[in-house]
């Protein structure tokens, strides 16, 4: 695993996290405390694969970007770009994955479809405001995401024009195949 650390022009591929903080004590805009360098050695040495900008100053950051690639030429071609297993997923990922893959799998049958959304009405005092919406509907569709528009559809010609709808790959639309159709 190398490290990859950029500020503005000066850019290093370095190997471990004493010659990160070398180069980042060489240029004289950061100032490199305890602190800084202590922050910097734990997200090393971490399991944590997105990069991490650190703020100098105002809109100024450094990056730092691990890496597999063993050049800086490897780096610049996208040559070894981390790839996510099993192990170094996180629990959140972990747990929306199955959904998604599940929203465009192609099933043709009937599917119970939820969607959570915002809903404009006419209020008591003659204001319009949004009001959060719970629609529930079975209906005919080949995969989640086909259910989605169907839902989304039959919405859109019975509610206000400004209400919002939530993305299908969120956690305001629910979806489950209820069997084939006859």
């Amino acid at each position: 695993m190398n490290i990859y650390l950029r500020y503005f022009d000066n850019e290093i591929l370095v190997a471990t996290a004493d010659e990160a903080v070398d180069f980042l004590r060489s240029i004289d805009e950061i100032e490199m405390d305890a602190a800084l360098e202590e922050d910097v050695r734990n997200y090393i040495s971490s399991n944590v694969f997105y990069p991490k900008r650190y703020k100098i100053r105002p809109r100024v950051y450094f990056i730092i970007i691990k890496t597999e690639a063993a050049t800086m030429q490897d780096f610049k071609e996208k040559k070894a770009v981390h790839a996510v297993s099993p192990d170094n997923m996180s629990l959140r990922d972990k747990a929306a994955s199955p959904v998604l893959a599940r929203l465009n799998e192609q099933k043709d049958g009937w599917y119970e479809g939820t969607i959570d959304f915002k809903r404009v009405q006419l209020s008591a005092n003659g204001k319009f405001q949004y009001q959060d919406t719970r629609f529930v509907a079975a209906c005919k569709a080949v995969s989640g995401i086909d259910c989605y528009n169907r839902m989304c559809e039959y919405l859109r010609g019975r509610v206000d024009s400004r209400s919002q709808f939530p993305s299908p790959k969120g956690k305001n639309f629910h979806f489950r195949y209820l069997g084939m159709w006859k």
